[in-house]
């Protein structure tokens, strides 16, 4: 095994949640530290945008089908922006304020930023390529470098390339040694609301998988480490089109063109920082070279008629408590939301599962549940699991019932405790097919594995909202005592990621005020 993929399962394992032990974190809130969520370019020209709060959108169940693609203008850009990366609201309690964002995020702490290249459609770029860097708190672009390239002959016309960084810090100042992973679910998340709002301006969405690390950091202009106190380092690129485009698409073309020195300084997000060894050591075990996975062709589903798509985007939310005694749900509810995910999300190959623990399912007996996103996967999952499990086939295609049984105790004891995992609807938790994936593809896989859970949270998000139901990502969970549950017994296959499902509680101490007051808003 080589040095990176020993340190991958290395940093796994040593970070797991255990009764015995949490993964290592400082145990309080430094509040003197805590990093800015918003960053920003000081020096840069900044160009407002538009808001979109006014703009029509599809409805929500319309955006798996083949809408008409709009134009690449400073409109569409703006709208795809602030219905993915963008504000959905300020809350306000106690003396307290924060935002709330399109994308989900662990502990609200937004580890993600959003560059954009453009080709020369803006009056601003001047007949040329710009690199931007997008700031939800205005919702505007500052301009980090101009260029010319003749990359953009080789994509179709109205196309741009999207890029997702990620800043470690700022959920290591909350959880410590841990943060690597909900780093990279946010990324997740990130991507997953990227391709949403893509849906609503016909757009399609490709991650490049066959760029490097390195590449995307040059792009960016993250390597110029003078420019940064924190390490920000590169994640994904999305090339957002009217049209399908290859993921394998090169872009030595963009590369050589790109300039040495971009403008900006960025902004200083803490006065100090706590280091944890282990944070760098996975950070670069895992900048070794992606191994793209095939392409397949993803299935479609249809919905029921729901409201318009930005109202579910805006509204989607994290809750902290549910509704125990109201919190059953319908099968149809419930099988519209697993439906959604139950096909890729990204054209390639399903490696996460869904381990289901059910608890008020209308038609449906309590007890645990998988979903198979990836039928390949069954028979090892089979072998790998309790043999005491029936199998049974359910109502929904690649739903199973394992066990009838009362897990809404032991759903919280997971959960570290957290009531919000027993007073659902349902909870579950993501497993992945982790030890061969990771042998496979190398050690950048552990990254996209969490990637594609983030992807599935961020769906389910916004599924739930559209029924009027709410859902919550759960970080916190203690790995193995779920992977005793389900027989698991070494690291062929890990649980990823938690989420649970009902009828959140509204607090009425928490006032919410609008994402942008229009009334400020000038652009030409």
């Amino acid at each position: 095994m080589n040095k990176s993929l020993q340190t991958v399962f290395d940093y796994h394992e040593t970070t797991k949640h255990s009764q015995q032990r949490y993964a290592r974190s400082l145990g309080y809130m430094d509040w003197s530290t805590q990093p800015n969520p918003f960053r920003n370019y000081n020096g840069s020209q900044s160009l407002q945008l538009p808001l979109a709060m006014d703009n029509t959108t599809p409805p929500y169940h319309l955006l798996g089908t083949d809408l008409p693609s709009a134009p690449l203008l400073k409109e569409s850009l703006s709208q795809l922006l602030q219905f993915s990366m963008g504000l959905a609201a300020w809350k306000e309690s106690g003396g307290s304020s924060w935002a709330v964002r399109c994308n989900a995020s662990s502990g609200n702490l937004h580890p993600t930023e959003t560059y954009i290249i453009l080709p020369p459609v803006l009056k601003e770029q001047e007949e040329k390529t710009s690199i931007f860097h997008y700031t939800p708190n205005n919702h505007a672009l500052e301009i980090l470098s101009s260029f010319e390239t003749d990359f953009w002959n080789d994509v179709p016309k109205g196309s741009f390339i999207l890029g997702l960084s990620g800043i470690t810090w700022r959920e290591v100042w909350k959880y410590g040694e841990r943060a690597f992973r909900y780093t990279n679910l946010d990324a997740g998340h990130a991507w997953q609301s990227v391709v949403v709002s893509a849906k609503m301006l016909g757009w399609k969405t490709t991650r490049l998988d066959s760029v490097n690390d390195n590449d995307i950091d040059t792009l960016l202009g993250l390597q110029q480490t003078d420019r940064f106190f924190e390490h920000e380092h590169g994640d994904m690129l999305l090339l957002i089109s009217p049209q399908e485009v290859k993921p394998s698409l090169n872009l030595n073309t963009l590369l050589q063109n790109v300039p040495l020195k971009f403008e900006g300084i960025a902004n200083r997000l803490s006065p100090s920082m706590q280091a944890w060894d282990i944070i760098p050591q996975i950070e670069d075990a895992t900048t070794a070279p992606q191994v793209p996975q095939k392409s397949l062709e993803c299935l479609k589903i249809e919905k029921d008629p729901t409201q318009e798509s930005k109202k579910v985007v805006l509204e989607r939310r994290s809750v902290h408590i549910m509704h125990k005694d109201t919190s059953s749900i319908t099968k149809e509810q419930f099988h519209a939301m697993l439906q959604s995910v139950n096909s890729s999300l990204d054209g390639k190959e399903n490696s996460a599962h869904l381990c289901l623990m059910v608890n008020r399912v209308q038609n449906y007996v309590s007890g645990l549940y998988i979903l198979i996103r990836n039928q390949k996967d069954k028979e090892s999952l089979q072998e790998q699991m309790h043999d005491s499990f029936s199998w049974g086939e359910t109502d929904l295609d690649n739903l199973y019932l394992l066990e009838e049984k009362d897990l809404s105790v032991l759903s919280k004891s997971i959960s570290c405790n957290q009531d919000i995992a027993a007073d659902g609807a349902f909870s579950l938790g993501m497993l992945c097919n982790f030890s061969e994936q990771l042998q496979s593809h190398g050690a950048h896989r552990y990254k996209e594995l969490y990637w594609e859970c983030g992807a599935v949270g961020q769906q389910l998000y916004l599924e739930a909202t559209s029924l009027g139901l709410s859902g919550t990502g759960i970080g916190c969970f203690l790995d193995d005592m779920m992977h005793g549950l389900l027989g698991i017994k070494d690291n062929r296959y890990q649980i990823l990621y938690h989420f649970t499902i009902g009828r959140g509680n509204v607090d009425s101490r928490i006032m919410t005020k609008p994402a942008y007051n229009k009334e400020d808003w000038e652009w030409e």
